[in-house]
């Protein structure tokens, strides 16, 4: 039984990914927040998530012969996983009444502790139809679906949770400017006297983390619409409304009395854009538990103890004997080849060494940038003792370059014989945990300063997969010159490294080659994990 009264933070989010077969997710976004809740959990803090029930997901990948990405409704979301609760709340979009249920899901704690997590629900029977899709699509639809799910999140959460019976919520952290009308909904109740005094209030109660230092990826919604949709939106705040429009980070600035990036170098370039904010850093981290192979929780038990409650001590992989790490990598390597095998029909070798790029397909993350010279890459990586490569990830439903992308890289496949590529299709979070726990090395190759943060290198560490990356995001504070991976800044760089640090490493020196996994485990590990983000936020913020 939940004790209602102990919960006072709420954490909203559009996207949470909890499990695989719950469709609440894209990407990064909401898999730091399934990483936050759960550490939450593990900690026993009493955090409450939020987001909407997405039933048909973002979409279902499948990629043609050709290289196009088909985006399919993904019907597999498990309705078994959650529990259908009775409350209902009704909320006001235009001139029309809504009905919202609401599903929960609950993350176990130590001691019977639970982190609840609630899924809004629109498709309620007496809805208008076109309400009833908004909880149907995650990032579906046009700007105005968009600006309706972002009102649902925000402003109809807080009558959810209200009507739930959590009345003790004193800080509401907005996780990305899709809950931001939060802010407006806290301003609509206040009963303090005067805009001043209001939005005074407002700001003692939301915490705002923005992840990208790109305003423009932002939701820029025109007045014109914000009022057909909410006629009691304020008009009347100083500030709030430029250009009559209503940009989604704007919102979360206003009304948040915290606000972080999330690394030191976001920090940093979001107080050289934002010169009147006060910018601070939570740097992201993973859930350790959730993102370590069973190899490696095997070993993580016997040389680290207590570190599934405080990843903090997986320092002490610095114990954990070189020759073990290798044996529970290459156990972890078998089963990635063992799913492409099973996926592809494509049998790949245990002692080739493997690396990946595993990303949302989009320009800035530059999924092509080894293919810049394909002819050097070839001579290199056969010089060197072979490679075998591998993709995954999704381009947005809008994002041409991104699907362009893709299908550039099923052309060079089909023209490269000599170069070992597959794609791996559909990046979901069962994939991913194989990706980052089998592959040799993780690639990242960001333009600067566009990468916020990113996560899935880290995942990666806690499985001892190095990293190679440009100093972007979190790799900033991660990297440790031959330490804990490779460093780069263009493709002429990239090669290089290749061929001069990281395949005679592999292939010659396995003992320095295993010290860089020890590294990655005992340095980063034990660093960016949500273990010490969770610490970190109740320090900074909740308290």
């Amino acid at each position: 039984m939940i004790n209602k009264e102990k919960y006072s933070i709420a954490y909203l989010s559009m996207e949470i990914a909890l499990e695989n077969d719950i469709k609440t997710y894209a990407g990064g976004l909401g898999v730091l927040a399934g990483d936050i809740l759960k550490s939450a959990a593990s900690k026993s803090f009493p955090l409450i998530g939020l987001t909407l029930l997405n039933r048909y997901g973002y979409f279902k990948q499948k990629i043609s012969s050709s290289g196009n990405q088909l985006e399919l409704i993904d019907h597999d979301f498990n309705f078994s996983l959650l529990k259908k609760l009775e409350t209902e709340v009704e909320f006001l979009i235009g001139n029309e009444k809504v009905r919202i249920g609401v599903w929960q899901y609950l993350i176990k704690g130590k001691d019977k502790f639970e982190i609840p997590i609630y899924f809004l629900d629109t498709n309620i029977r007496g809805n208008n139809n076109k309400f009833k899709q908004l909880s149907t699509r995650l990032y579906g639809g046009d700007l105005e679906f968009r600006l309706q799910q972002e009102l649902v999140l925000g402003r109809a959460g807080l009558k959810m949770l209200e009507a739930l019976g959590y009345n003790n919520i004193k800080k509401y952290h907005l996780n990305e400017g899709h809950g931001a009308f939060a802010g407006i909904e806290l301003l609509a109740r206040s009963k303090k006297i005067g805009n001043a005094e209001k939005i005074k209030e407002v700001k003692k109660q939301c915490i705002f983390t923005t992840h990208t230092p790109i305003k423009t990826v932002y939701d820029d919604f025109p007045l014109e619409l914000i009022m057909k949709n909410q006629s009691d939106f304020p008009l009347n705040l100083p500030g709030l409304i430029i250009n009559k429009k209503i940009n989604t980070l704007d919102l979360g600035f206003y009304f948040a009395g915290y606000i972080n990036g999330v690394s030191k170098r976001h920090q940093e370039l979001l107080n050289t854009i934002y010169k009147d904010r006060k910018i601070e850093a939570v740097t992201n981290g993973v859930n350790s538990v959730y993102w370590s192979a069973l190899e490696f929780k095997k070993l993580f038990d016997s040389y680290s103890p207590g570190w599934r409650g405080n990843a903090c001590l997986l320092k002490k992989a610095k114990l954990i004997p070189l020759e073990d790490i290798w044996l529970a990598h290459q156990k972890a390597k078998r089963k990635l080849l063992e799913y492409i095998i099973e996926k592809t029909a494509i049998s790949w070798s245990l002692d080739i060494f493997t690396f990946c790029f595993a990303r949302r397909f989009t320009d800035y993350k530059q999924p092509l940038l080894l293919f810049t010279d394909i002819e050097r890459l070839i001579s290199i990586l056969e010089a060197g003792g072979g490679a075998q490569i591998i993709f995954a990830g999704k381009a947005h439903l809008r994002d041409l370059s991104g699907q362009d992308a893709i299908k550039k890289i099923y052309q060079i496949k089909k023209k490269y014989q000599k170069l070992k590529i597959i794609f791996l299709e559909n990046y979901n979070l069962e994939l991913a945990q194989l990706l980052v726990a089998g592959v040799d090395l993780w690639v990242n190759v960001p333009i600067p300063p566009l990468e916020a943060s990113g996560t899935s290198g880290m995942k990666a560490a806690h499985n001892g997969v190095p990293q190679l990356s440009t100093l972007d995001g979190w790799w900033l504070e991660g990297y440790k010159k031959n330490k804990t991976g490779w460093a780069m800044s263009s493709a002429d760089d990239l090669y290089e490294t290749l061929k001069n640090e990281i395949l005679p490493m592999y292939y010659q020196a396995p003992e320095k080659w295993r010290i860089i996994m020890q590294n990655s485990i005992s340095i980063n590990a034990s660093y960016f994990n949500s273990d010490r983000v969770v610490a970190e936020y109740i320090r900074k913020a909740y308290k």
